[in-house]
């Protein structure tokens, strides 16, 4: 049987500012990228995502960005790979601790925003943050853009990595993300998004903006929570999946269903 994880980006409110549903999205995920607190988040939402994940068998997973809660984290920071491996280590520690105070484990890494894309593209930048991963913990999964940087990277440093398509974005020729200033970066159409992830587990292939297909390996597929029809399109994926008998997994859990 095929089986794929299905992520989201979560616990990306802070203050009086909520974003995202996430005790929704929740339901129907395996996989939960929980913020840090630097591109969004706080110590009273990430406990709060946290405990959630962990109370409905959810992988969990740290989402370090840049500090850059004006910009969501999505505006790059020219930094050294020294600061990105500190600001790496320090918010996947945070997670950690939050994770130990209620008996539970921390399984994977994804960067966020334009963190990841960076890292994507630029070896120092990727080569910075899988060390980081490795040296907080070895046995922790590193999420990156399936064909980046960051996963060969991360295959270097002897971490185990999960290829990471998207359901909700479009793709340039290359394999990389359309930017989000680009009009067609997000895909709105819920029907679409799905019809695109089953290609691109079932065959391995996706069409970029030019209408051509590439080949693209998916061990999971990410649904940004922090968009206003999330909840609507992890639904309709997951229920496409299982009816795909498509078994829905997190890394280390076990299934989720």
């Amino acid at each position: 049987m095929i089986s794929i994880d299905l992520n989201s980006d979560l616990g990306e409110s802070f203050g009086a500012y909520t974003i995202g549903n996430d005790e929704e999205v929740l339901k129907y995920i395996s996989s939960a990228n929980i913020a840090c607190g630097f591109h969004a988040g706080d110590p009273n939402v990430m406990m709060k995502t946290v405990r959630l994940a962990c109370s409905l068998g959810v992988g969990i997973g740290a989402h370090p960005g840049f500090p850059d809660l004006a910009g969501f984290g999505r505006r790059n920071m020219q930094l050294s790979p020294e600061e990105i491996f500190n600001l790496v280590v320090y918010q996947v520690g945070a997670i950690q601790g939050a994770a130990k105070a209620i008996d539970a484990k921390v399984r994977h890494v994804k960067p966020h925003g334009a963190l990841y894309n960076m890292a994507s593209v630029n070896r120092d930048i990727a080569g910075a943050v899988a060390r980081a991963v490795r040296a907080v913990d070895p046995q922790l999964v590193l999420f990156g853009l399936a064909g980046s940087e960051l996963i060969q990277a991360g295959e270097e440093m002897g971490l185990k990595v999960a290829r990471e398509v998207f359901a909700d974005r479009t793709y340039q020729p290359d394999g990389t993300l359309t930017p989000r200033s680009q009009q067609n970066a997000v895909i709105q159409d819920a029907d679409e998004a799905v019809l695109r992830v089953l290609k691109m587990v079932k065959e391995g292939k996706v069409t970029a903006v030019n209408g051509q297909d590439i080949f693209i390996q998916a061990d999971t597929i990410c649904v940004h929570g922090d968009e206003e029809k999330a909840l609507e399109f992890v639904k309709k994926l997951r229920t496409a999946l299982l009816a795909e008998k498509i078994e829905i997994r997190s890394f280390g859990v076990g299934s989720h269903d």
